[in-house]
């Protein structure tokens, strides 16, 4: 087979690939079909690596360019002892991090694929420097745009990841004369992007580049609160795919040119779609966040109004005999891992002829989709995962709102102007005719406001951890 008829066959099968990332995210776009759709991209994903070790295998053999430098034997073991490395790693990871990790998790893996596009930008501009050769216009400018991109998602995401794993504090973390060293971090960026699109070769005027990107992905972060970190995840996420399509411009490579740009699209899509979720443009959120957590106990919110606190077998009642609950799972929920106690608790009712429906906030948990992974976890059916839209007209006819963990969504302050959390969309709550509230103290929500749901007159707060609460009440509803 000659050289050309394979480039031609693995041309195919990129495309091929291609095609399976398209069609993997249309099936992503709902919960009941999600993991077949991540199957289908991770299958094409394999045929293209697949196809890309053929394609080098064949150009070693029939002779070609852009073959593996040095000895075959040393390169091709490099290469798999990288695959068996990462996705031995990956796989661990996956296969045992947390839900409530997960968000972590996706900043982790952002990370890794904008510091390997990068990687792939600085490999192909060395190569160019130290064989003494011009560097063409259009592979300094993917260079330029893949390290700087690549290099701000490294470090970006890093930060993001310490701040929901506790590592860093969730608050924001202002740096001291933070936009000077913003605006001279861009000037030096600029400039010496300028400089080598002038048609300069200078590996160390790069280097400046990349050391001025990945500062500046921490000063990025840093101010950022934590109730802001699914939409920065979002654009983290975006970035990468950027970075990584460039990188395909670098190294003429098709697949990773659509790849990316499919994560890339998707990425910025879904930001635009959780900033006005939170009735906040991106821009609003980058410049600096609500703030952090705030779990002061108390006995009442500011403003006046009283808490009516309950006992489980009161709200075991109200449970066992409504017609219809609807269930808001929040951030709480996922801490305790009460996934699994809910769907118990759901299903208990259900065998009684409640009718059971969950309400998913767009920006509930840490990351986009969070609920809904959550629930599907515990095998909690899909139809019965309402999103936002959907669930908010069917809160006026609830029997019973059974809060578990969520504050700011369901903060009926957002309906008025002069609030934090104004103009946000909420789910409404406070329209079914009993709310309950299982929560471990008073404590504040991400905007670090009061939730005047819990003084409204028609909710009780039952003040216990999600699970040992859920525990509590499937436990009170089997003694009726």
């Amino acid at each position: 087979m000659s050289l050309d008829t394979i480039e031609i066959l693995v041309r195919l099968a990129w495309l091929v690939g291609a095609a399976m990332f398209v069609l993997g995210l249309m099936r992503m776009n709902s919960p009941a079909t999600a993991r077949n759709g991540n199957l289908v991209s991770a299958v094409g994903m394999a045929i293209a690596v697949g196809a890309t070790a053929v394609l080098l295998l064949g150009r070693q053999s029939l002779g070609g360019a852009d073959t593996p430098a040095g000895n075959g034997i040393v390169s091709w073991a490099i290469i798999l002892v990288g695959i068996a490395i990462g996705g031995g790693l990956g796989l661990y990871t996956a296969r045992s991090v947390k839900m409530t990790a997960m968000p972590q998790l996706v900043s982790l893996f952002n990370a890794v694929g904008g510091g390997a596009a990068a990687l792939i930008g600085i490999d192909d501009y060395l190569r160019f420097a130290t064989a003494g050769e011009a560097v063409p216009l259009v592979t300094t400018v993917a260079v330029v745009l893949d390290v700087i991109i690549g290099s701000i998602t490294f470090t970006g995401s890093l930060i993001a990841s310490g701040k929901l794993q506790g590592l860093i504090a969730g608050k924001p973390i202002l740096i001291p004369g933070g936009r000077i060293v913003t605006i001279a971090l861009a000037a030096i960026t600029v400039m010496g992007a300028l400089f080598l699109f002038a048609g300069n070769v200078s590996p160390l005027i790069l280097l400046l580049i990349i050391v001025a990107a990945l500062v500046f992905g921490v000063t990025m972060v840093l101010p950022i609160g934590g109730a802001d970190m699914p939409v920065v995840i979002s654009l983290l996420n975006a970035f990468t795919g950027t970075a990584v399509a460039m990188a395909g411009f670098v190294i003429s490579n098709d697949v990773l040119i659509i790849a990316g740009a499919l994560v890339g699209a998707s990425g910025a899509i879904l930001t635009k779609l959780m900033a006005d979720a939170m009735n906040r443009s991106v821009l609003n959120i980058m410049v600096g966040g609500f703030g952090g957590a705030d779990d002061t106990a108390g006995g009442a919110v500011a403003g006046g109004g009283s808490v009516r606190s309950i006992g489980a077998d009161d709200v075991a009642i109200q449970l066992a005999y409504a017609q219809h609950v609807i269930v808001v799972p929040g951030y709480g929920l996922a801490v305790a891992q009460a996934q699994h106690a809910v769907r118990e608790l759901a299903e208990l009712l259900e065998a009684r002829g409640v009718d059971v429906k969950y309400a998913i906030h767009p920006v509930a948990g840490r990351m986009p989709g969070h609920m809904n992974v959550l629930l599907a976890e515990a095998n909690v059916p899909y139809p019965q995962l309402k999103e936002m839209d959907d669930i908010n007209p069917e809160f006026d006819r609830a029997d019973v709102a059974l809060v578990v963990g969520a504050n700011d969504v369901t903060n009926p302050a957002a309906r008025r102007p002069g609030s934090p959390v104004s103009g946000m969309p909420i789910l409404d709550v406070d329209h079914a005719r009993s709310i309950v509230v299982i929560k471990r103290s008073m404590g504040r929500g991400y905007a670090g406001i009061d939730n005047e749901l819990y003084t409204n007159e028609k909710t009780g707060m039952l003040f216990a951890d999600a699970k040992e609460g859920l525990a509590a009440l499937t436990a009170a509803v089997k003694a009726l």
